[in-house]
């Protein structure tokens, strides 16, 4: 190999090497590089805000802001979701897998450095001249090659910030969901609670009867033991409660003085309409960070094995599920929606990886967008069922319960019923009581569930 041949080489690395993408490098290299795509999804899918902090000082200015939405406050669900996004450990090493995927396109967008250091003395037609020539070969393929290699590293960095979205709506979600059931914790134990006040002093009654003869031993201990069974629920109560607080603690990333905060007492009053989205089907399809990993999956398979021909919709991977709404008069109907799946040419795929990586990731995700229309269809169907139950409890069972126990009190201050009665009348009002708060519970589950359904945010032991 002559020095002319190595010179033009050399001159032709460094003049690829002076074509790289000078506006990628500069969206790569930046510090929050892919996180206002991030964020700006996040806003939309749950109202807040969430904040990558990449140092002392931004961490030291995060923790003063959770400190002073939550330190001895009572706070909602919007501030639990608030604070999870901004405080919550795991999510911020998320972040930095997106920070890391950046830098991969960044230096990929780079590309090499073409440069050489040798003697010229000494080279002759032997192997050291083919083994020169072999090296810059390489160097000058890899730049030819680096527009490619770059726009997959592109479509793989646009996954990152997908991917990246996906789990912050999903923290969101799980800690909306850890709220809920914080609330609905106390709220049970509060409700036992007050039970527990009327059992007493019918127990404190069957006592004083006993010492002056007027009811014997198996009566009395049949008046104590509704007492001590409310003792144990309530104990048991209260523990779900602060295990529950407890995990809402950790999902806000909250240690130390921080974990002195409330939440409320009870859950909100159902909505005055029932709620439901007629187009849930289609905001899943069009919102679900997994399903547009997927897509971009298929884009990024035929990047790399370079697969051409014309890109069209195939009807067999096509997705045009019919949706058959339920026959119910208060439930709204569910618009239908389809997702298309890009099927590229293979017959003239030389390469048979290439050819089934793509069908293979084409099959999943077909499969993904049934299991999202599907998951969709729950969800709706879910939050209008859970409302209904709710309000059945609310306006139906409950008045009715409230009545049997008005007059069973008049019954027994008339002295017409025993002290038994009242207390099985109790007992059955206070199941009452917790049942219509459970379905309350229920509601506000599948109305945070639905979010999570859309965005593809599922939260974690939520997928039935």
């Amino acid at each position: 190999m002559s020095v002319r041949s190595i010179s033009l080489l050399l001159i032709s690395g460094m003049v690829l090497a002076a074509c790289a993408d000078q506006a990628v490098i500069a969206t790569a290299s930046d510090r929050q590089a892919g996180f206002a795509f991030v964020s700006d999804g996040a806003r939309r899918a749950t109202g807040a805000k969430t904040v990558w902090a990449q140092s002392a000082k931004e961490i030291a200015a995060t923790e003063a802001r959770v400190h002073a939405l939550v330190h001895g406050k009572t706070i909602g669900p919007d501030t639990a979701v608030q604070v999870a996004l901004m405080n919550n450990r795991g999510l911020q090493a998320a972040y930095a897998d997106l920070g890391l995927s950046a830098t991969e396109l960044w230096e990929v967008a780079i590309g090499p450095n073409p440069n050489l250091g040798l003697s010229l003395s000494g080279i002759g037609e032997g192997g050291l001249a083919r083994t020169f020539e072999g090296v810059i070969t390489a160097a000058v393929l890899e730049l030819a090659t680096q527009k490619q290699r770059t726009a997959l590293a592109e479509t793989r960095f646009r996954q990152a910030q997908l991917r990246a979205l996906g789990q912050t709506v999903a923290l969101a979600s799980e800690t909306r969901m850890a709220w809920i059931d914080a609330v609905a914790a106390f709220e049970a134990s509060a409700l036992i609670g007050r039970a527990q006040g009327t059992a007493d002093a019918a127990s404190e009654l069957a006592a004083e009867l006993g010492r002056t003869g007027a009811m014997n031993r198996a009566d009395q201990a049949r008046e104590h033991i509704f007492t001590a069974e409310l003792a144990g629920e309530r104990a048991n109560a209260k523990l779900e409660a602060q295990l529950a607080k407890e995990k809402l603690t950790r999902l806000m990333g909250l240690w130390g003085a921080e974990t002195a905060y409330y939440v409320p007492d009870r859950l909100p009053g159902l909505p005055r309409h029932q709620p439901g989205r007629s187009d849930i089907e289609r905001l899943a399809l069009t919102h679900r960070t997994d399903l547009a990993i997927g897509k971009l999956e298929l884009e990024a398979i035929a990047q790399d094995y370079r697969l051409t021909g014309q890109t069209l919709p195939s009807s067999e991977a096509e997705i045009v599920a019919g949706v058959e709404a339920e026959r119910d008069e208060e439930a709204a109907p569910i618009l239908d929606a389809s997702l298309q799946i890009p099927i590229y040419d293979t017959g003239k795929l030389t390469v048979r990886k290439g050819e089934l990586a793509y069908l293979r990731a084409a099959h999943l995700l077909s499969e993904q967008a049934v299991n999202a229309r599907s998951e969709a269809r729950s969800a709706h169907a879910a939050v209008t069922g859970k409302y209904r139950i709710a309000r059945h409890w609310r306006d139906t069972v409950l008045p009715l319960r409230r009545t049997v126990d008005e007059e069973a009190l008049k019954s027994y201050n008339g002295m017409l019923t025993s002290t038994f009665d009242l207390i099985a009348d109790a007992r059955e009002g206070l199941e009452a009581e917790l049942s219509t708060a459970e379905a309350k519970a229920d509601y506000w589950r599948a109305e945070a569930a639905l979010t999570a359904v859309i965005w593809g945010g599922t939260p974690k032991g939520d997928a039935e």
